[in-house]
């Protein structure tokens, strides 16, 4: 009975993270293709193309901070159900050929869904998983992300060089139905109104009817050390261009995935072992190493060994948070706690490339990967008074 109680890899665990790994696929397939979309079709100038952009992320966290507030209430099935229908609705949009204001209200509610349909994925998940194997469980649901955002953006970039958009758009309504059908077809066990519970026995103020107070700390983290991957995202193929390692930087993504996926099932089964520290602080030392690698980078091999150590530092940090979160907070809360993470995430790959737009003029590409560098480890010191110096107490408290 025991081992039945501790399996990890059910029909429902398998579903949901097929769901969320074919939403980030459209997600990042839509991200490095949309801009140029703008541009070609509605002759849009590179400030409006990189709104359309960002807006989607705009979106995402009003649907996750929603989403977190009402989901233990509702019932995360009927939530999925709602997320992923909308989502199915809203990638239509896409087809409708009316000018760039539509495209942006387009993508700010085609982003909604993305965070109605991801925040509730990740709270189902977070529950079905046996708490002594909850860290190795979001690890291994995490890695669907992960091979979301290198085969997104790869299948992106092929159909914009071989096929139209609104094949494009086709595939990632395809992909969306899949989604809601998968969802439909899945048994979502039923847990006890907690959320009425929680209304007679507590009394939350506004804030916290949106936001998980426990998990701000390690959400705080989460958003700084995530400036780093977001400088990542949006600036490697411009450094890439400067020093001549165009070839190489489009495997750096695969490489990045790679290390990711050989890495995430020994560190969740630490995490859970161990507590989280025996990965934040070697994780927050390999991705400062990479960071400072890039800089320095004039090879494609020093390019790609960056890539490999930034996929097993940030990698590894962004779901160990994930699972700080989670383990933090009441299981009547995992939904406003996988919400608050992921809001602190989204603002983090969203506001980071605006504000470190600014730097880049005055110090450019490699010297910005070096103080992202620095800044890591700023970030772990930081880490340590939010959550590392708790973690001893945090494991006491689960074994009791």
């Amino acid at each position: 009975m025991k081992q039945g109680k501790e399996k990890l890899w059910t029909k429902q665990f398998i579903n949901m993270a097929i769901i969320n790994f074919l939403i980030i696929v459209i997600f990042y397939l839509l991200m490095v293709t949309i801009a140029t979309f703008a541009v070609k079709d509605y002759h849009a100038t590179v400030s409006q193309a990189g709104l359309v952009t960002g807006i989607y992320i705009i979106g995402t966290l009003l649907g996750r901070l929603f989403t977190g507030r009402v989901i233990d209430q509702i019932g995360r099935k009927k939530v999925l159900l709602f997320g992923l229908l909308f989502f199915v609705l809203t990638t239509s949009f896409y087809f409708l050929h009316l000018g760039i204001t539509v495209l942006l209200i387009s993508r700010f509610v085609h982003g909604i869904g993305v965070g109605i349909a991801s925040t509730a994925t990740g709270t189902i998940i977070a529950n079905l998983l046996p708490a002594s194997r909850r860290g190795e469980g979001i690890g291994y649901y995490s890695m669907s992300a992960t091979l979301g955002t290198a085969i997104g953006p790869f299948i992106g970039i092929m159909m914009a060089q071989h096929t139209s958009y609104n094949t494009i758009f086709s595939l990632c309504m395809f992909i969306a139905v899949i989604c809601l059908l998968l969802a439909i077809f899945t048994k979502i066990p039923m847990l006890p109104a907690m959320g009425k519970i929680e209304k007679k026995t507590e009394k939350t103020s506004f804030f916290a009817q949106y936001i998980e107070p426990k998990a701000i700390p390690i959400a705080l983290v989460t958003l700084l050390m995530s400036f780093g991957y977001a400088a990542i995202l949006t600036f490697i193929n411009f450094f890439a261009k400067e020093r001549d390692l165009v070839s190489a930087s489009s495997f750096f993504f695969v490489v990045y995935a790679l290390a990711i996926l050989l890495t995430r099932p020994i560190s969740g089964k630490l995490l859970d072992r161990f507590g989280s520290n025996i990965v934040m602080y070697p994780s927050f030392v390999l991705f400062a190493i990479g960071l400072l690698l890039i800089s320095t980078a004039h090879t494609g091999v020093i390019l790609l060994i960056s890539g490999a150590l930034i996929g097993i530092g940030y990698g590894n940090l962004s779901s160990a948070a994930q699972a700080i979160a989670v383990k933090v907070t009441p299981s009547h809360r995992m939904g406003l706690a996988t919400s608050t993470y992921f809001i602190a995430l989204d603002a983090g790959l969203g506001m980071g490339p605006y504000l470190l737009g600014y730097i880049i003029p005055v110090l450019g590409y490699g010297k910005l990967f070096t103080i992202l560098g620095l800044f890591i480890l700023v970030v772990m010191v930081i880490y340590y008074f939010a959550h590392g110096r708790h973690d001893k107490k945090i494991i006491i408290q689960q074994v009791k």
